[in-house]
């Protein structure tokens, strides 16, 4: 085998390792309290009345640990969980899409559009969910969309 050819061989690897290496790459998830969403049932959340969940009912799915208020509602989310992860990782939409950075979140304070769930960051002085209502929702959207592939592996 020529020099060349072992070269080409060598650089193949590297590139293949290099690729899978950044593909998986996990996603930084806001884990705060242990659990994703601070623990409340996500599933809950399209039933438009978010509450805490259980240990009881609990399971990990991509690594990230969550917990549902019922048997029902765990059985709801693993028959297809990507339907009731948040969108940007838990994190406040409003923050990944205005100032393409993490913030954590107030679980209270969401809203379900086009079939995802939003959550956001309130304080007693405001509320993210109001900021974000108040724009252009489509090309916040679009923004927090672009700006979370950049971001979505960062600590």
């Amino acid at each position: 085998m020529s020099n060349s050819n072992v070269m080409k061989q060598l650089l193949l690897v590297l590139i293949l390792a290099i690729t899978t290496s950044i593909s998986a790459q996990k996603i930084d998830y806001n884990t705060d309290k242990g659990y994703l969403v601070e623990g409340y049932d996500v599933v809950s959340y399209f039933q438009q009345k978010p509450v805490k969940g259980n240990k009881k009912y609990s399971t990990t799915y991509e690594g990230v640990k969550f917990k549902f208020a019922s048997q029902q509602n765990l059985q709801t989310f693993l028959k297809n969980p990507t339907k009731y992860i948040p969108q940007y990782g838990g994190y406040c939409a409003y923050a990944v899409a205005e100032k393409k950075t993490k913030m954590d979140i107030d679980p209270d304070v969401y809203e379900v559009r086009d079939g995802k769930l939003y959550l956001f960051y309130s304080s007693w002085l405001t509320s993210k969910l109001t900021d974000w209502q108040k724009g252009d929702t489509k090309k916040l959207q679009a923004k927090g969309d672009k700006n979370w592939k950049e971001i979505k592996h960062k600590k």
